[in-house]
């Protein structure tokens, strides 16, 4: 049964290490622009929103266009937060290699 040893170390292995990349993915903060810089939105590694700053001229254009250019920079902020997370997260994953799982 030393194989079941070996795999749990390496298993509470991957858990610590992940535990530690969720504390830096929480601390990386990416920052989007759109609209020429009118919405300015920085969310962090692990996909949470820290703010959104709309220029005060920006907001008398149509609100349509308003609506549409957040709309678009948060889903543009959400995409890379998880671009980034998933890279990451493969980097600390694909050093582990559970027998018959891969």
């Amino acid at each position: 049964m030393a194989g079941v040893g070996k795999l749990l170390k390496q298993a509470q292995k991957m858990q610590r290490s992940i535990e530690s990349l969720q504390s830096q993915l929480a601390a990386k903060e990416i920052d989007v622009a759109a609209g020429g810089g009118a919405v300015k939105i920085k969310i962090n590694g692990a996909g949470q929103f820290l703010s959104i700053a709309l220029d005060a001229e920006f907001l008398k254009e149509d609100a349509k266009l308003v609506s549409e250019t957040l709309l678009a920079a948060v889903q543009d902020a959400a995409q890379q937060a998880k671009t980034y997370n998933d890279a990451e997260m493969q980097k600390v994953t694909s050093a582990f290699q559970m027998p018959g799982m891969m």
